[in-house]
């Protein structure tokens, strides 16, 4: 008989779980039963392959300690694994005593919530060890407590040794009935083979890689078979900014040019790209007043800012130095 031990606490020398965990052991041991332990977290990257462990034997100890709230990180995603890539034919044969010791409130929802997983998955519970305690020296000097801890594994023992039959329940109907199977059928075989997978980091780095690969290579593909859809502006004075930008290195401004011949706004935002659309005055860099007949003699390469501003049919006011900078960053041909 073998029986394993799954401990998904945090190895902590203060937690109490490893007192009850360490007790069982040496009953189950003296009792002639071969023992597996796994600390779930001295390898959390392989967590992924322990469902594999559950083919050589007979009996499982699920053990965690609660120190806020449920049954932890490291025992879910065990569970997980284990009905991602589990052997359930294996799994319905199995007895499992939960272990859970808290230190905080809902010890009792906490192994609820492992046999209940452990019937969905298919398998048998039984009653097992839940308890609330302060510190790991309630459970090392109390005779009574230990006593009962010894009960408790050698209980485990009997249920494995005569083989005792459960009463079907509602979470293996869930199973058998309720709960969508996945697409493909996977073998045991196969399943192994892809819990290993997920366990290696340099595998699904690899494959992550790949699969972006292709998806560029697609897009691309695609992108030279369809045709660019043109981008479409509000007004020709809208599509000549944003034509004409050549962005100046660490240079960014706002500028609001009041139209007025339109009695419009039209706000420049420039920097590493532009941005203009017509809107409601602001604070900016720079205000300029300009009609759009001499914003378009600009855009044509007829006349220039500068120019406009010493002529005086442009007035402006605020960052002077920002204001030339408007016939550096849109390059209108003359």
């Amino acid at each position: 008989m073998k029986v394993n031990v799954y401990y998904g606490g945090r190895g902590l020398i203060e937690d109490p779980s490893l007192i009850v965990i360490d007790k069982m052991i040496k009953v189950l041991e003296e009792l002639r039963v071969e023992v597996g332990r796994y600390n779930m977290y001295e390898d959390k990257s392989g967590i992924a392959t322990l469902p594999n462990t559950l083919k050589e034997c007979d009996g499982v100890i699920l053990a965690t300690s609660l120190e806020w709230f449920g049954i932890g990180g490291n025992m879910q995603q065990f569970l997980d694994m284990c009905w991602l890539y589990g052997d359930k034919e294996k799994i319905s044969e199995l007895y499992m005593m939960p272990v859970v010791v808290a230190t905080a409130y809902g010890e009792q929802e906490a192994e609820l919530s492992l046999k209940r997983a452990w019937d969905v998955l298919g398998g048998i519970s039984v009653s097992g060890i839940a308890t609330y305690v302060d510190s790991a020296e309630v459970l090392e000097n109390n005779k009574a407590y230990l006593d009962f801890i010894e009960k408790k594994a050698e209980d485990l023992y009997r249920f494995i040794n005569k083989k005792a039959v459960r009463l079907p329940n509602s979470n293996t109907a869930v199973k058998n009935n309720l709960i969508k199977k996945s697409a493909i059928n996977l073998t045991p075989q196969e399943s192994e083979q892809l819990s290993k997978f997920v366990a290696d980091d340099g595998y699904v780095k690899k494959q992550k890689e790949d699969i972006e690969e292709l998806a560029a290579m697609f897009k691309q593909m695609l992108g030279d078979d369809e045709e660019k859809p043109e981008k479409v502006y509000e007004d020709d004075l809208i599509e000549g900014f944003y034509t004409h930008y050549e962005p100046e290195a660490g240079f960014a401004a706002t500028y609001v040019m009041v139209i007025s011949d339109k009695k419009k706004n039209l706000i420049l935002t420039v920097g590493e790209d532009v941005k203009c659309a017509y809107g409601e005055d602001q604070d900016a860099d720079v205000k300029l007043k300009v009609d759009s007949n001499l914003l378009a003699d600009i855009q044509a390469g007829k006349m220039t800012f500068q120019k406009g501003f010493m002529s005086g049919e442009i007035t402006a006011k605020g960052n002077f130095k920002t204001l030339r900078m408007l016939d550096q960053i849109f390059r209108f041909k003359k």
